[in-house]
């Protein structure tokens, strides 16, 4: 382990640092861009902070997503029983290749753009329950419901049952960074488990028209999905489908608020939207650190030895940046044009579902917008909490004013 430059010099996993991590990240860039940190739940992990790093360890495939080969054949058994392991994002070539393929044929780039009118139907809905309203959350009231209605409505969830989602899914998300709360955790897997196998007992019974349906009914060269994938699948597709969005659109009118003469210029400019986004993703990504990958062999990289086994995180939030990447990181400029940022990742595990929060991103900034020019926050920008845990990074609450 490296102990040039400890955990504690850079300022990482406080209350600070979840306030604000760019300081921490940049005195990583500058001191140990590849930095052995102790994580959270005391074991090791490698940081990868600088932008090039990053961009190569998220294409190598040396770096893998399946821990399981680590593992004796019990051990291997008993993390396959987690409904969240058998899916593509915890998947290496050949199986994720599969797994991608099949979920890919009911999620397609021309299927998200024909959801457009339907987002924005929704978006107004939201939108006209504020009337007469003078404050609302914009989290609770509008960056949350948004995306869990498209992604439900997408996979055939009944209404009544998306704010069974919504808990679920906080409650996973922030599961790794809190083993405090193993039984809650526990208690929701079960839970969610059960309303998969129910809910997916059914649609092989009644088909309709939604992405569950087909993916029972999806194949890929004569393969189908295991009842185990069937649950892995739609569990990500739940949970990826609506906490990135939800960080996305609150992390990036926050942005806006707090640099007013931008969110004038995109209001003068509304065509200004698609760069807008990608601005927001660069300059405040919705995930904080890539998903975790293991070292499928001993290598050097930077000059340093990582070993077969070693947990490797890429800090994507600082690697959007980096000095060396980006002109002026730390400035907010939805006239950027061009992004290279790695806020949806990259190489094999580019996130699926970036055409659909790019949509909605576009949809809910412009709309809200539009019906509310004067919007402003109703609370001092420092007063404002950030989430717990290291994956996702989005506000806890986002108070404003409508006029």
């Amino acid at each position: 382990m490296d102990n040039n430059f400890s955990s504690k010099e850079a300022g990482l996993f406080t209350h600070a640092f979840n306030q604000n991590p760019y300081p921490a990240f940049h005195s990583l860039q500058q001191h140990d861009p590849l930095h052995q940190a102790l994580m959270p739940d005391g074991h090791y992990a490698w940081i990868v902070t600088r932008y090039e790093d990053a961009v190569a360890v998220l294409k190598d495939t040396r770096f893998i997503k399946d821990f399981t080969v680590f593992l004796n054949e019990e051990e291997r058994a008993e993390a396959q029983k987690n409904i969240f392991s058998q899916n593509m994002l915890f998947a290496d070539p050949p199986d994720h290749k599969r797994l991608r393929g099949l979920v890919q044929q009911a999620f397609t780039p021309k299927m998200i753009e024909e959801l457009r009118g339907r987002i924005t139907e929704i978006a107004n809905e939201l939108i006209n329950d504020m009337q007469g309203r003078s404050q609302i959350d914009i989290i609770d009231d509008f960056a949350f419901p948004l995306p869990i209605i498209v992604i439900c409505e997408m996979l055939g969830v009944p209404s009544e049952d998306r704010d069974k989602f919504r808990t679920w899914s906080n409650t996973l998300v922030e599961a790794s960074n809190d083993p405090g709360k193993a039984e809650k955790i526990q208690q929701h897997t079960e839970e969610f488990t059960a309303y998969l196998r129910d809910w997916i007992a059914i649609r092989r019974e009644q088909p309709k028209d939604d992405m569950v349906s087909k993916l029972i009914q999806a194949e890929e060269a004569g393969d189908r999905l295991s009842e185990q994938e069937l649950y892995g699948v739609v569990s990500l597709l739940i949970i990826a489908g609506h906490e990135t969005t939800v960080n996305l659109v609150a992390n990036g009118l926050f942005a806006l608020m707090t640099h007013p003469e931008q969110m004038r210029k995109l209001q003068q400019q509304p065509e200004l939207i698609r760069p807008a986004i990608e601005e927001m993703l660069r300059f405040e990504g919705p995930v904080e650190f890539s998903t975790d990958r293991w070292a499928a062999e001993t290598l050097e990289l930077q000059g340093k030895t990582i070993n077969k086994g070693d947990h490797v995180l890429v800090a994507l939030d600082a690697a959007n940046r980096d000095p060396e990447a980006f002109e002026d990181p730390d400035v907010f400029d939805i006239t950027r044009g061009q992004s290279k940022h790695l806020a949806f990742g990259k190489g094999i595990h580019f996130c699926l579902g970036a055409p659909l929060a790019r949509v909605e991103a576009e949809v809910a900034v412009n709309t809200l917008l539009e019906r509310f020019p004067g919007l402003q926050l109703d609370t001092a920008s420092t007063d404002l909490e950030w989430r717990p845990g290291i994956l996702m990074r989005g506000l806890t609450e986002l108070p404003v004013r409508l006029t």
